[in-house]
């Protein structure tokens, strides 16, 4: 029984100096330590702050560069755009100015054609009859037609043997010379000389094959000349008097062309419209289809809303 007791307090004062050793503060020398430790880290967590708004500054910094060079690039490629706009513009104008002036040597080789084989059909025609005229006189000589009495009685020295033969008459200009020498002074630039021929064509031969080409370059010499209301006019004319005419769709063209000269757009995106339309897979429906590119208009009419 003593025993027990003597173990029972010794298992006390071991117990009491455990939990005296556990709840004793700990010693000067761990808890500086620790102390120095936290600043370690805190010294750490300030210097990697440090680093971190130094790479943010560099790259803030790469940033705004790389931004600006973007900028200047874009602005010298919208310079070259700029350049390259006024250079496709001037090469739109110089090929437009040189498609016009071809289309019109064209268009006067295509009539001095027609007239060539007009007159050579002429020519043949006439060869034709001279051929018969002669056969004909070579079948009289041929057949011993005498004399006239008159001519066998007629005076060696008379009078009728003395007078003069009468000048014969100056022939009429003929329909093909007319229309030749007007289509070589409006080649060659003679305006109001080959206006006042193609005018006199038209009221002298208004019923030729040619007078419809007449009336066109009618207009084509009021185009020349800047009198874009006359050109109109003219071509006008073509398309209301000459429905069977090949110069319909260049006087529809030029007609829309010369709208646009005094401003009416609408008008002459109506009309180049209408090229398209009535004449697809031509030449002047082709131009019609660039030149309303080239005012920013569709080929087609819008619908209405």
């Amino acid at each position: 029984m003593r025993t027990r007791w003597l173990v029972l307090v010794l298992a006390s004062l071991f117990l009491g100096a455990l939990g005296g050793a556990m709840l004793a503060p700990p010693p000067a020398g761990a808890v500086s330590r620790e102390i120095i430790e936290l600043q370690q880290q805190v010294a750490q967590i300030l210097q990697g702050q440090t680093d971190l708004r130094s790479a943010v500054d560099t790259n803030n910094a790469t940033l705004r560069t790389l931004v600006q060079q973007s900028l200047d690039s874009v602005n010298k490629l919208n310079g070259q755009m700029d350049s390259l706009q006024k250079a496709v513009q001037e090469v739109q104008a110089n090929t437009g100015s040189r498609i016009d002036t071809m289309t019109q040597q064209t268009q006067g080789i295509s009539d001095n054609m027609q007239d060539v084989q007009a007159r050579v059909g002429k020519l043949s025609q006439q060869l034709t009859d001279m051929q018969n005229l002669l056969q004909s006189i070579d079948s009289k000589v041929s057949g011993g037609a005498p004399a006239s009495p008159a001519a066998m009685n007629a005076p060696t020295g008379g009078p009728a043997a003395s007078a003069p033969p009468s000048a014969p008459a100056m022939p009429p200009i003929s329909a093909d010379t007319l229309y030749q020498n007007a289509l070589r002074d409006y080649t060659g630039g003679k305006y109001d000389l080959a206006h006042q021929e193609f005018s006199d064509y038209i009221k002298t031969f208004p019923s030729n094959d040619l007078a419809s080409n007449a009336q066109f370059y009618l207009g084509e010499v009021a185009y020349a000349q800047s009198d874009f209301k006359g050109a109109i006019a003219s071509y006008d004319t073509v398309l209301d008097n000459y429905p069977k005419s090949f110069k319909l769709e260049a006087s529809l063209l030029k007609k829309g062309f010369a709208e646009l000269e005094l401003g009416e757009k609408a008008s002459a995106a109506r009309d180049l419209r209408e090229v398209v339309r009535r004449f697809p897979g031509s030449d002047e429906a082709r131009r019609a289809q660039a030149k309303l590119h080239e005012i920013g208009a569709t080929a087609t009419a819008p619908r209405p809303h």
